[in-house]
């Protein structure tokens, strides 16, 4: 069941009934760009500590304005390209997103933080299933600023189990939790999380929707 409505929606518009709600991470509880952004810049700073050139502002603004047009896909060849890079940093700038000590802490949309913490309120549920790579995904869920939210979620990482659209992580959880599949409200933000709803039977919502 797919909900499309013009209003943003707030905790108090949601089913009462649900026991639980599942999330991704990226861009629906916090915005995936603030974390790259960070990576960018830890790498930029290494190129030059390392190389001298180029200037760390000039490889951070580049990063920016390519993250922008094209996405984080292929931007290290982007920078290389334009820049010269040595081939032997992609290992380097690969490792930042697994390892990444970042200077500032992620934040959460304030508006999910608020449908975070009304659900534990109301002494929900809260899974986060991620699509990403267990170790990267930890390493910014580590680096969260979860305002003391952290010991109500319980995280999955679903290329443990299989990766979605496909169900079975979804069906792991409620067994593991018994629960139906009508307890649950899926809050995603990709095709992937609403077919994923649509193929496990859980109703679903656009993270835009409460935004």
């Amino acid at each position: 069941m797919v909900h499309l409505l013009s209003d943003m929606l707030k905790y108090i518009d949601l089913d009462n009934r649900k026991k639980a709600f599942i999330f991704e991470l990226d861009d629906v509880l916090y915005p995936e760009r603030d974390y790259l952004l960070q990576v960018y810049y830890l790498f930029s700073n290494f190129i030059e500590f390392t190389e001298a050139v180029p200037p760390v502002a000039d490889l951070i603004e580049f990063f920016k304005k390519a993250h922008l047009n094209h996405g984080d896909d292929g931007i290290f060849d982007r920078a290389k390209e334009v820049f010269a890079i040595n081939e032997k940093y992609r290992d380097n700038f690969d490792r930042l997103y697994f390892t990444a000590r970042l200077p500032l802490k992620l934040l959460l949309f304030s508006n999910m933080l608020t449908l975070l913490q009304e659900i534990v309120m109301d002494r929900k549920e809260i899974f986060i299933i991620t699509n990403g790579k267990p170790e990267i995904q930890m390493n910014k869920i580590m680096q969260t600023e979860w305002n003391g939210l952290e010991k109500y979620i319980k995280v999955y990482y679903a290329q443990e189990i299989n990766l979605k659209p496909e169900s079975d992580v979804l069906s792991y959880i409620l067994k593991e939790h018994n629960l139906l599949r009508k307890d649950l409200l899926i809050i995603g933000h990709t095709l992937i999380d609403q077919e994923f709803a649509v193929s496990s039977g859980v109703d679903y919502f656009n993270v835009s929707e409460f935004m």
